[in-house]
Order: C-alpha cells, then structure tokens, then sequence
C-alpha cells in the first residue's frame, strides 16, 4: 500500500459494511453495558480514541482490538464462506454469558 492511501481504498463495500457493523455492535454492547468509552478503553488496554475508531467503523482499526471489544461485550461472531446455506446478513450475537464489568 502507498504512503499516505486510505485503506478503506482497497477495500470493497461489502467488507467495508461488515467493519461498520462491528463497531455500531460493539458500541450498542458497551452502551448495554452501562459503560463510556473510557472505561471499555482502560478495560481493552487501549486509548479512548481507539474504541472511538472501532464504534465508527474505522477500517485501519486492528483486527485484534475490534475482536476484543466485540468479546469483551459478549458479542460472538461467525465467519460464513460463500457457499454456507445460511449465509445472510451479518452474523453478530450477543452472547447471554457476557463478561462482567
């Protein structure tokens, strides 16, 4: 990737909704929560403004942060391949087995 081009540029929209997904679960699972940001933040190892990068999608965001905020709410994902019969929408769930705060 060239200096200074955006990620988001070599990324197709599909994959760019499926990003956008992720964080508006993973802000709805911290809002649940009872949680601000800065709290989700110290409990991820992370700065504010990550967890601010991931609830808005961002798509630069590590994977590994994203993935921990979405399990540090009880939110399970599912990969589906092209040929999976009951790939539909995105597959977020929240998990009734949360951790606790």
């Amino acid at each position: 990737m060239a200096q200074g081009k955006r990620i988001s540029a070599d990324i197709d929209s599909g994959a760019l909704q499926a990003i956008k997904d992720m964080g508006a679960a993973a802000k709805l699972a911290r809002i649940d929560a009872g949680e601000g940001q800065a709290a989700a933040a110290a409990r991820l190892g992370v700065h504010v403004q990550t967890v601010a990068r991931i609830e808005s999608g961002e798509p630069g965001v590590a994977i590994g942060h994203v993935l921990g905020m979405l399990a540090l709410y009880g939110v399970t994902t599912r990969l589906l391949t092209p040929g999976d019969e009951s790939a539909s929408a995105s597959s977020l769930t929240p998990s009734t087995d949360a951790a606790a705060p």
